[in-house]
């Protein structure tokens, strides 16, 4: 086990490493200068030079990278060009709507797909199966701004439950403030379920057709039994991955949903930083975001060794 964990470290952190030289790269060719963006169109070129010196943009590209990428590693992320503040502030504040977000969205998609895929595959030919496929092929193809609308219209203005938008923040009670991200949640959860659930659904049949399934079964117990007993440890590896791959894409990947319910989220500084050319804010979320993935793709690796026995021992 420590030996597999140490193996997938060292090569998430040679990718950390590989990421954050593409990211740097694309944002630097990103056409516009940022100095130039702040000033306005009148702005002298002497004034702009100045700019430029001020804002460290008139070193070399190895330079840059390597003052860039120190300062993240001592926890320095530099300082907005836009807001003049030091982009750690507003990561932090945007940090604290961002990830309960995720994890609500997560949590809901979770508990919606993960049962709804177990009937599925214990129901596979039948009515209910083809009902929850036709259901889940609904809830894909349907884009999450529109269950955000639809949401909008039945919880907080026919019958208002929750709010419309905002954020309160958490000084306003927890229970404000978990009212305000419960319909972003499902509106973000849904189609993600829908994935997940098709996804366990298919790995639970695969795996309902082994031959130590149809031993367990040929010993007495029941369809049931043996997909909850048997068939669910082993169909949880490419569920596990399917998880760990939407915590990610819901910590960054919000961006409409920030707009329809006006969330100060990451999606929406990332969106800000970039129509800005605000290169610092840009390339430290990215990278922030970034690692975030891999450090949640690190801890999948560690439950795929905690569920499949096989990785444990190296084979």
């Amino acid at each position: 086990m420590v030996h597999y964990a140490v193996t997938r470290l060292i090569s998430l952190t040679l990718s950390l490493v590989a990421a954050s030289l593409v990211i740097f790269l694309v944002v630097e060719v990103i056409p516009g200068d940022p100095a130039a963006y702040m000033l306005g169109l009148n702005a002298s070129p002497e004034a702009v030079d100045a700019l430029r010196d001020a804002l460290g943009l008139n070193g070399s590209l190895p330079e840059r990278y390597l003052s860039w990428a120190s300062g993240m590693l001592r926890g320095d992320f530099g300082t907005s060009y836009t807001y003049r503040v030091p982009v750690a502030d507003l990561v932090a504040q945007r940090l604290w709507v961002s990830v309960p977000l995720a994890i609500y969205a997560l949590t809901v998609s979770t508990l919606i797909a993960l049962p709804v895929g177990m009937l599925a595959a214990a129901r596979r030919g039948r009515a209910v199966d083809y009902g929850i496929i036709g259901a889940t092929q609904l809830g894909i193809a349907v884009p999450n701004f529109w269950f955000a609308m639809l949401l909008v219209v039945l919880l907080a203005i026919t019958w208002p439950v929750f709010p419309a938008g905002g954020f309160p923040g958490w000084d306003a009670g927890a229970w404000q403030a978990i009212k305000a991200l419960t319909l972003p949640a499902v509106a973000l959860a849904l189609p993600q379920a829908s994935i997940l659930a098709r996804v366990m659904r298919s790995a639970l049949i695969e795996t309902l057709g082994q031959d130590y399934i149809r031993t367990a079964r040929a010993k007495g117990l029941s369809e049931g039994e043996a997909l909850r007993n048997h068939g669910l440890r082993n169909a949880m590896i490419p569920v596990l991955t399917i998880i760990g791959l939407q915590f990610s894409f819901l910590l960054a990947g919000a961006i409409i949903i920030e707009k329809v319910f006006f969330l100060p989220g990451l999606g929406l500084l990332i969106f800000q930083g970039i129509t800005q050319r605000d290169l610092v804010v840009v390339e430290s979320v990215v990278m922030l975001l970034v690692f975030a993935v891999i450090l949640v793709t690190f801890l999948v690796d560690l439950a795929y060794a905690a569920v499949d026995p096989r990785l444990r021992h190296g084979r």
